[in-house]
């Protein structure tokens, strides 16, 4: 018997996939963002809240006991046998092997370079996934998957559960991902913890921008760019990120007990 599914249409909606004529017309986020049509929108966004709601308890009780953990983003488009897939096979796998777990988007190209890297090595392969209007799914190397409607609920998970990032070359969502995360910590919003580009061909023009554009014309500090670490290798941006988080518990711990003397007294 031939399988009915495999030339039709497929949606994830959440935890729901949806075929054929259940596929929507739009997204969740197309909608949620879409402007509001007169009164309509005093029935529908309450709903929405509790939804978006579900979705941020869905994913901290899922990820709450995962444990050191770094992000990895990188394109849905190279393909195995490329450099850089085998790139990002690499830094996952040093990842695990210094006991981190590997957090992409679990979808192909880079995202599944990375979860295949950490599940051979024997470390926690996790895939955060999204509605998108064409089906991506999560890829097979995914150990603990959730999938979100939502990008800004998925966004969060990606900060709140890593020790750092690692960027690997990528288009729009990488970019905004890797934005993201500069402009958190440039901020203050979250304490510094390391960003790193891996691939100095493919990002060093970006960099270059930043310094002369944004740096020369006094758009962002002077030191604002520090906040990136380029690197070709591998296992330096893994030792980049666990010094980097390491420094920051020993900081941690050290005002614990400044704040615990303090009380004593």
């Amino acid at each position: 018997m031939s399988d009915r599914t495999t030339d039709r249409p497929t949606y994830r909606k959440g935890s729901v996939t949806l075929r054929g004529q259940m596929v929507p017309a739009s997204t969740s986020d197309e909608r949620l963002l879409s402007g509001p049509d007169g009164a309509d929108w005093l029935h529908k966004d309450p709903w929405r809240v509790l939804r978006i709601q579900s979705e941020f308890v869905e994913g901290f009780g899922a990820l709450a006991e995962l444990g050191p953990a770094v992000s990895v983003f990188g394109s849905a488009r190279v393909r195995p046998g490329d450099a850089e897939y085998a790139l990002g096979e690499e830094v996952a796998r040093l990842l695990a092997q210094a006991g981190y777990a590997v957090i992409t988007g679990g979808g192909p190209g880079l995202m599944e370079a990375a979860n295949k890297g950490a599940h051979e090595a024997g470390g926690v392969s996790v895939g955060l996934g999204i509605e998108l209007p064409f089906e991506q799914g999560m890829n097979q190397w995914v150990d603990l998957g959730v999938n979100f409607r939502y990008f800004f609920a998925r966004k969060t998970m990606f900060v709140k559960y890593a020790s750092g990032f690692i960027v690997l070359p990528g288009g729009f969502g990488t970019l905004d991902e890797l934005f993201e995360a500069v402009t958190l910590v440039q901020t203050g919003k979250v304490k510094r913890f390391p960003i790193v580009l891996v691939g100095s061909e493919f990002w060093g023009g970006l960099v270059d921008w930043l310094l002369d554009q944004l740096g020369g014309r006094g758009l962002i500090g002077p030191h604002d760019v520090d906040l990136l670490h380029v690197t070709d290798d591998p296992a330096d941006a893994v030792e980049f990120v666990a010094a980097a988080a390491a420094e920051l518990a020993a900081r941690e711990q050290e005002a614990e007990r400044a704040a615990a003397a303090e009380g004593a007294e």
